[in-house]
This record gives structure tokens, C-alpha cells and sequence, in this order.
């Protein structure tokens, strides 16, 4: 995570505590539960917010003990997605370790990615690399990274799910000039999650991509919920205090408000910032109860992003 969201994030109030409106604590513990989404091929629950690892395959202990943090307190705070890839260097090791380290494995929905490259033409092989580094004899998601070797490896992934080692087959991509080839994939192959790039300052997956996920009952994973290549989004708020309105949807800092915008719209299933403190860890789960923005809000948070002087 970059130097700017941890400026911005201290800036402000970490952790943020959502008020309950009901006088009950009944009424106070529904109000301060994770908000769950539906996967439309099974109808499993998933919490709104998980995790993305592209920054955890670190070998200083420093930052290994932060990142054991993360895995040991994730669930507690009500989150269980872990997004990782081949090509996110040791992340898949690291995770490995640590979740068999800490004995929590079975609180977390895991979903990695394949290479990005490399010969691929030992399909079977190349899926069962990510089973060892992962210490696993299951993974709850696997995705075909930026589509390489969609149509080697998707015959592959069938095989592995009616064997019941993957529960559910995805394609990801955090590049806007890959859409056509998701737009593809989605009509050509029987997938049960996308992954893609979204946030309040990048919208175009919500052109095209999100509606037909939407139509053809696809769960959605969003990645770079903070911008990614050249569009992060904490130096465009450095310095400035958040709007007065994120009180009402329960945001207490910008990152939870860039979440917050980004699980307004019901086709998303779940994002996955980055969390490799256990700081942003807690910040970003925060965005993951209370209030979900409603249509006229989303509006309000565009029109209020678009005048910030880029």
C-alpha cells in the first residue's frame, strides 16, 4: 500500500466505529454486521469486503509479522475473502504458511489466479502448483489471469471442479483494454466469478461488464478498489477532510469511502483491497457494515469526486 493512504489514513480516524440507530442491542448488533452478497451459481454468502494480496510475498519479518496479523484477525473482523495469484511472487507461499502456521484456514474462501505466462501446455500441472504452494487440497476459487491461456487451461479447471478440488472457475483482468476479452469469456465459458478493475475514479467496468454479470448471474470480484496504473485515488484527497455527507453512510476515513462507493452497487459480490497491516486491515473491514449508499448517495460521491481538482 502506498505511502499516500497511509498519510491520508492517519490524517483521519482509522478504524471508524458505525453507530447503531436502534436503542436495542439487538437492533445494534444487526446494524454492525457484515454485509453479505450472494454468489449467483450457488447462492453462498460473502462478505462484502475481503482481501487482495498482491503485496504479501515479502521476506522481512517485519512485514511477515504484519501480514501474520492480517491472516489471524481478518475473520474476526467479519471478513473471508483472500484473493492471491501466481504472479503475485511468494504471496501464495506466504499464505500458505501462515494459514497452516495459525490453524484458520477453513475461515477463509480462498481464490488464486494462474501464471500470467510460461509454458502452459501441461495444463493439469500448472493447477496443481498453486495446491502446493497454497498447502491446500482445495481452493474455493480459481481465475484465469488476464486470459492467459483461457482455452488451454478452462477444460483443466472443468475437470478440476467436478472433481471437487476448485468450488467455482473465474476469469480476472485489471485492464480496461482486456473488457472485450471478458466480454468473451463470460459468453463462451460457463464461469461463476469475473474479476476486474473498479472504483469511484475508474467506472468503465460498469458500462458493459458489470451489467452483464448482472444478466448472466455471475458473481464479481473488484480489484484496485483504490485505483491502480496511474489513477490511485488517496493523492487526489491528501490533505483534505472527508465531505460532510460520508457520515451518513458510515465512513470514517477515504478509504472506507471509496469502499463504500464501490459496494453500492449490488453486482458487486466483494471487494479486495489491500491490506497488508493489520491498520488497513481494520480500516478497510469497517467499510464492510452499517449503511450501504443508495442510488441518490452514489450520485452525491460521483459528483462530489469529479470536482475535486484532478
Amino acid at each position: 500500500m502506498s505511502v499516500s493512504r497511509r498519510h491520508v489514513l492517519q490524517a483521519g480516524v482509522a478504524t471508524g466505529v458505525i453507530a447503531a440507530t436502534g436503542s436495542s442491542w439487538l437492533g445494534a448488533a444487526a446494524a454492525n454486521a457484515p454485509i453479505l452478497r450472494r454468489i449467483p451459481s450457488s447462492g453462498e454468502m460473502l462478505p462484502v469486503i475481503g482481501t487482495g494480496t498482491n503485496a504479501f510475498g515479502v521476506s522481512a519479518p517485519a512485514d511477515l509479522e504484519q501480514i501474520r496479523g492480517v491472516l489471524r484477525e481478518q475473520h474476526t473482523l467479519g471478513g473471508t475473502v483472500i484473493d492471491t495469484a501466481r504472479g503475485y511472487g511468494t504471496s501464495e507461499v506466504v499464505i500458505g504458511e501462515l494459514l497452516k502456521e495459525l490453524g484458520n484456514r477453513d475461515k477463509y474462501f480462498l481464490a488464486t489466479k494462474t501464471p500470467m505466462g510460461g509454458d502452459l501446455s501441461s495444463g493439469a500441472a500448472v493447477l496443481e502448483e498453486s495446491f502446493k504452494r497454497m498447502q491446500v487440497s482445495k481452493l474455493d476459487l480459481l481465475q484465469i489471469h488476464n486470459f492467459n491461456g483461457l482455452n488451454e487451461l478452462m477444460p483443466h479447471f472443468v475437470e478440476f471442479k467436478k472433481a471437487g478440488k476448485i468450488r467455482y472457475i473465474g476469469c480476472s483482468t485489471s485492464v480496461d483494454a482486456q473488457y472485450q476479452q471478458m466480454l468473451d469469456a463470460m459468453h463462451a465459458h460457463k464461469l461463476d466469478f469475473i474479476q476486474v478493475d473498479y472504483s469511484i475514479g475508474n467506472r468503465s467496468a460498469n458500462e458493459k461488464i458489470l451489467p452483464m454479470a448482472r444478466d448472466m448471474g455471475i458473481a464479481v470480484l473488484i480489484n484496485v478498489p483504490f485505483g491502480g496504473r496511474g489513477r490511485t485515488l488517496f493523492p487526489r484527497v491528501a490533505g483534505k477532510p472527508l465531505p460532510d455527507f460520508a457520515k451518513d453512510i458510515g465512513a470514517a476515513s477515504w478509504a472506507q469511502f471509496f469502499l463504500k462507493y464501490i459496494i453500492a452497487n449490488p453486482v458487486v459480490t466483494a471487494a479486495i483491497p489491500g491490506s497488508t497491516t493489520v491498520e488497513f486491515l481494520r480500516d478497510n473491514q469497517a467499510a464492510g457494515r452499517g449503511v450501504v449508499p443508495d442510488a441518490a448517495m452514489v450520485k452525491r460521491m460521483e459528483e462530489y469526486w469529479d470536482a475535486l481538482p484532478a
